[in-house]
């Protein structure tokens, strides 16, 4: 077997993985975090719509994610794979460490860790693209990446509306050579409300005291880890069409 054929078995794989109904403890999760989450003050719920809205117009329309690493536009796929998991591994020892140190410091801390988590997730989706041959300097890049993030912290029917815009990237792309449209339609609400509830119950378990520190290197430990597996599997995707088409 060559190495597409291992990579389209396996994105197949994490297609089907994704549309799983949940499990038990998915479930409880869930339901253990809203409790939690009523013990937490707005100030601090605040935080995240605030920050996701502040963070998503910087990578839409600013230059601080844009990566010093050079777009790998002659690498092969299996190269990239690999570069990108010694990407990943670089970046979830930052987040893991962040996590550990803020979740430490209780509900105070707790509300830095926030920014500073989302900002890790962006600029390792920046670096990656490029791994991957993509130029973040073009608006409809950062509008993929952006489709990335929410698709990994999406429901379901979400979830596949936007499994479905990555996997047709090659004609959707087009609508996007502007920022005009995107800032138009964006769904602002629905972007916040789905991220956080994904991440609640993780993040509010790390402003608990005496497992602030323990719970939040673990939460960012898991979160960076499902961040991998969708950014990963949505680039692949798309470098599967275009050597294709290049081939062709």
């Amino acid at each position: 077997m060559n190495y597409e054929h291992k990579v389209q078995r396996e994105v197949a794989e994490w297609e089907q993985k994704m549309f799983k109904p949940p499990g038990w403890m998915e479930k409880a999760s869930k339901s253990v975090g809203g409790r939690i989450n009523h013990l937490i003050p707005p100030k601090v719920q605040n935080v995240i719509t605030t920050t996701i809205r502040s963070i998503v117009r910087t990578a839409l329309f600013g230059a601080e994610y844009t990566p010093r690493r050079p777009v790998q536009s002659t690498m092969d796929l299996e190269a990239a794979d690999q570069e990108a998991k010694d990407l990943f591994a670089l970046y979830q020892k930052i987040a893991v460490a962040e996590g550990a140190g803020t979740g430490a410091g209780g509900i105070i801390l707790g509300m830095v860790d926030f920014p500073a988590l989302i900002a890790i997730k962006m600029k390792f989706l920046f670096e990656l693209a490029h791994v991957y041959g993509y130029d973040t300097k073009h608006f409809s890049e950062r509008v993929f990446i952006l489709k990335v993030f929410q698709m990994t912290f999406s429901g379901p029917d979400n979830r596949a509306r936007l499994l479905d815009s990555i996997k047709n990237w090659h004609i959707e792309k087009e609508q996007w050579l502007s920022d005009t449209e995107y800032s138009r339609t964006m769904d602002w609400e629905t972007f916040q409300i789905e991220y956080r509830d994904a991440i609640d119950f993780r993040k509010m378990l790390q402003m608990l005291p005496g497992i602030g520190a323990i719970a939040g290197a673990w939460a960012n430990y898991t979160i960076l880890e499902e961040l991998r597996e969708s950014a990963m599997n949505a680039y692949r995707l798309r470098r599967l069409h275009d050597d294709f088409e290049v081939r062709s």
